[in-house]
């Protein structure tokens, strides 16, 4: 656990970054965290919420595709929820502050961020 958690921490770099979880959304506990600024366990369960409604949806609809990512964007803060392809019911979960962040350079290490934990 203490080498997922720091590897989490990674994630704090990105410019912005309040907090960053990696989340089991078979139970929405999470399996790591770093950062401040957001209850990060009350926002892992609750966003674990959202992943599922967005499947069920998408299930629902009949429709052969995968959640790339889900953007929550709120007044002061951007929440990025990023499912791994690699490891099935668990997510990467980020969040932003607004005026301090680059939205699309920080979806993209989000997204590059899955390559590097591979060897955990």
């Amino acid at each position: 656990m203490a080498n997922l958690n720091e590897k989490i921490k990674e994630l704090l770099d990105i410019d912005g970054s309040l907090c960053a979880a990696m989340v089991d959304s078979k139970n929405g506990m999470l399996l790591a965290s770093a950062g401040s600024g957001v209850d990060i366990e009350i926002a892992a369960a609750g966003n674990t919420d959202v992943l599922r409604a967005k499947l069920k949806t998408i299930n629902l609809l009949g429709l052969n595709d995968k959640v790339s990512d889900i953007l929550i964007t709120l007044e002061k803060q951007y929440h990025i929820i990023k499912p791994l392809h690699s490891v099935e019911g668990i997510f990467i979960y980020l969040v932003l502050d607004v005026r301090n962040s680059n939205l699309a350079l920080a979806r993209r290490k989000v997204s590059d961020f899955e390559s590097t934990i591979q060897d955990i």
